[in-house]
């Protein structure tokens, strides 16, 4: 387990991070989210010890990190895949974190094979790919069979195959009961991963709720319906008071009553309909509502700009 209390980190006159509380809890992926210069990275590289809190505290299993006497055993970390010795061999490189700790070779050789890495294994870093790069980071963080692992954006650089790969291994790890803590742009693969969701917005804690419920928040009332008879479907619903859009012939989009009600108008008026569904937002949709003015670095003009095709090709 993970725990942050009050945790603040200040840069000169600069707040990265402003009094924080969470929980990252065992047994599940937890989503770390939030835009660039949101605190995210400054709160992981507290969590594993590499910058000290102005005030507050964060624990893992109870402990600050450095109080851990073997740390590679207790907290599994990636933060920048590139920290590596570029003239080292993967297999040297995890050798030197292994003998740090007394980890034997086989351990070495297991997460070469768990992270695909066999071909490359006696190839030096330096030649690495990003993907291959992420892959050694991983293995990394896996070697000392940590209960606790903190990635940030280990699916960057990956291909389609690498990033579920990633996916089922994190999944695969929480389900052992273990203490996954995972930052990622990628909101779509986060909606297939996380069970749990922390973002964060200007160094403050925003959201901090299982993912179900933070995308029901953003869901409003619109439900999708499809019927032979739309037009005398949507006369009948606006009577009631709803707001209905015609999107193509025989489907309609309504806001301002729910699925049960529209059906019961429906049966009431002896109206076929051959779809009726709640319009759920999509996590990436839910995130965007919810750091809606927390983004500290904003591209403007681009918008309107893709929208009126000024972008040149």
């Amino acid at each position: 387990m993970i725990e942050a209390r009050s945790l603040t980190k200040h840069y000169g006159s600069k707040v990265a991070v402003d009094g924080v509380d969470f929980v990252v809890q065992p047994g599940k992926v937890t989503g770390f989210l939030g835009p660039n210069g949101a605190g995210k990275s400054t709160t992981m590289r507290m969590i594993v010890g590499l910058d000290r809190p102005t005030r507050g505290t964060v624990t893992v299993d109870g402990r600050p990190y450095r109080e851990h006497r073997a740390p590679l055993r207790e907290v599994g970390v990636l933060l920048d895949a590139k920290a590596v010795h570029t003239g080292r061999t993967a297999r040297n490189h995890l050798m030197a974190l292994a003998a740090t700790h007394g980890i034997p070779a086989r351990r070495v050789d297991e997460v070469i094979e768990i992270t695909g890495l066999q071909a490359v294994a006696r190839k030096r870093v330096g030649g690495f790919s990003l993907g291959m790069g992420q892959r050694l980071g991983l293995a990394a963080a896996l070697l000392g069979d940590p209960g606790t692992l903190v990635l940030d954006e280990p699916v960057n650089g990956l291909d389609p195959e690498g990033v579920r790969w990633v996916r089922l291994l994190v999944r695969h790890l929480a389900s052992e009961g273990r203490t996954v803590l995972l930052s990622s742009h990628l909101m779509s693969e986060m909606a297939h991963t996380a069970d749990h969701i922390i973002v964060i917005g200007r160094g403050r804690i925003i959201a901090d709720a299982p993912v179900d419920d933070i995308v029901a928040r953003a869901t409003g009332t619109t439900v999708r319906v499809r019927s032979p008879q739309a037009d005398a479907l949507a006369r009948a619903l606006e009577t009631l008071g709803a707001a209905v859009a015609a999107r193509e012939p025989g489907l309609l989009e309504v806001n301002g009553l729910d699925a049960p009600r529209i059906g019961e108008a429906a049966a009431s008026a002896g109206i076929v309909l051959h779809e009726l569904t709640p319009v759920r937002a999509s996590l990436e949709e839910a995130y965007l509502s919810l750091t809606e003015g927390e983004v500290e670095y904003v591209t403007t003009g681009a918008d309107a700009a893709l929208a009126h095709g000024e972008v040149a090709r």
